[in-house]
């Protein structure tokens, strides 16, 4: 599974957001916001060879592997999916549309999970 980690262009993001979140400006993202998203990003197929990320706004921190708990909203991505929609490069309505995004959990929730809560990245 290490393996199916590193090879992710996702993990680079999600390493990012969680220095973003100990920010000021991420701790006020996290106060405000205030759910906890479980990303299942798959490298290829939706479901094979999945890493599990954390992104808890209530913490304001992200873990890898399962929530302890049952998280406000999973969503299961392919890896270049996930990029394009945390990028703001997919519509995240589009992607659900197009199966690219599957989603279990409060629709309310999800709708909050936008390309907003994540950092510019610098470099990717």
């Amino acid at each position: 599974m290490a393996d199916s980690k590193t090879q992710l262009k996702s993990s680079a993001l999600l390493e990012q957001m969680k220095l973003h979140l100990a920010t000021e400006e991420g701790k006020k993202l996290a106060k405000k916001i205030g759910l906890v998203y479980q990303l299942n990003i798959a490298p290829k197929k939706l479901g094979v060879d999945e890493v599990i990320y954390v992104v808890d706004l209530k913490k304001g921190e992200v873990t890898t592997g399962p929530y302890e708990g049952k998280p406000d909203v999973t969503f299961s991505f392919k890896d270049v999916d996930f990029l394009a929609v945390a990028l703001g490069k997919m519509n995240p309505q589009m992607a659900f549309m197009r199966g690219a995004m599957k989603i279990k959990g409060s629709l309310a929730a999800a709708q909050k999970f936008t390309p907003d809560i994540f950092p510019k990245p610098s470099k990717l």
